[in-house]
Parts: C-alpha cells; structure tokens; sequence
C-alpha cells in the first residue's frame, strides 16, 4: 500500500507543513515504541495560567521554550506530557521550510519516524488558536483535518511567516523560543535536501521540563 501523506499549502507562499498520521484507512501511525510512561491517548490538559520551561537539548545547542496553558491547554498538556516522558529524545528535524521569496519559514521537529508522517499513535482534540504568530513563537503542526494534532511542532523563524499562517489560523500555538533563538536560526541555516529535510539530521537529544521560576 502506498504510504499516505498529510500536507497542508500554506496560502500562496507554497510553504507546506507536514504533519503525521493517516486517516485510520491509511497507515503510518507512530511506530515508537514507548517505555510505557508516555501517553497512549489525549494527557490531561494543563491547568489554567500554569506554565512550563522545556529546555530542548539538540545536536546543535540548547533551546528553552516557554509554554503557556492559557493559550492551547490541551495541545500544552500533550506537549509537557509527551516531552517528559522522554518521547522527543533522538527525534530529528525533519523539515526546514523557506518561503517562495526566501523568507526563513519554520523548523519542524516531533515526529518519531523522522518521515514527517509519524504521531504518538493518538490524536488531540482542537481548540481555539490564541496569540499571534511570530518568530520564536512555538506551534503543533498538523493536516488540514479536524482534530489532527499528535507530536510534531514548528518554530516559526520569522515575522513575514504570519500572514500565511495567519491564513490559515489552525495551527494551536503553544509559547515561545526564551533562551536559544541563535540556536534555532542555526539549524535553519544547515543543509537541506530538495524536500527541505536537512541533509546531515539535526537531534532533539534530550528535553528537561521545569516550572519557571518566581
């Protein structure tokens, strides 16, 4: 059977963001195995005006996310569940996707299979998308499906990338790059393939989740 492949066109930029999983007619969910602490359905969504510190530890440097329930609690609840479970650790960043006039884009991570078709093996529901989409700023990818969301994320690398995100206006924003941008622009700055997968691959090594200080 031929591997499905969810993609969604961002306005006329034809800028795409992939996101995993097939319908349950197709194929490729996550094919992770899990050590049994990670998630297997939707985790709890984080408590109104929590927030959490994700310090993402890559092949390339350090980057620190500050994550707000306020803006996205069940997609900010599946992502401090699934990064502290040890679910990101040795995932790559698939993609690094520039715009049609050059305008750095985003870098996308999060997918078990590094295809950029995997999920956790399970899907989350949608929210309303609060915020506004700029650079640092950290968001779940996903198809142009109801209810599509799994694991895979973008950090958007620059302010021209909101008025075809805004576009759309589907992709739940989680917070925002604090520590670690330089971090971020040098992964957007490596090699990349003609389907934009950089050609040596870029690790998450490790993620570290904290409560921010006082």
């Amino acid at each position: 059977m031929k591997p499905c492949r969810s993609t969604v066109l961002v306005a006329a930029f034809a800028a795409l963001l992939t996101l995993a999983g097939c319908s349950e007619n197709g194929a490729a969910q996550s094919t992770r195995p899990t050590t049994g602490e990670c998630p297997t359905s939707e985790p709890a969504a984080l408590a109104a005006g929590e927030q959490r510190e994700i310090v993402m530890s890559t092949s390339m440097g350090e980057i620190t996310l500050l994550l707000e329930a306020d803006l996205s609690p069940i997609a900010v609840g599946n992502f401090v569940a699934l990064a502290e479970c040890g679910f990101y650790d040795n995932v790559i960043f698939h993609r690094i996707a520039y715009m049609q006039d050059g305008t750095p884009f985003v870098i996308q991570g999060g997918d078990p299979t590094g295809t950029g078709m995997g999920d956790p093996g399970y899907k989350i529901r949608d929210e309303a998308v609060l915020g506004e989409y700029r650079r640092g700023v950290l968001a779940m990818a996903r198809s142009a499906a109801p209810n599509s969301q799994g694991s895979q994320f973008f950090i958007v690398l620059d302010d021209g990338a909101a008025g075809p995100l805004e576009s759309v206006r589907t992709y739940a924003i989680l917070g925002e790059v604090i520590a670690g941008m330089d971090v971020v622009d040098a992964i957007a700055a490596v090699e990349r393939d003609q389907e934009d997968r950089p050609v040596v691959p870029v690790t998450i090594l490790s993620t570290t989740v904290r409560s921010p200080a006082p």
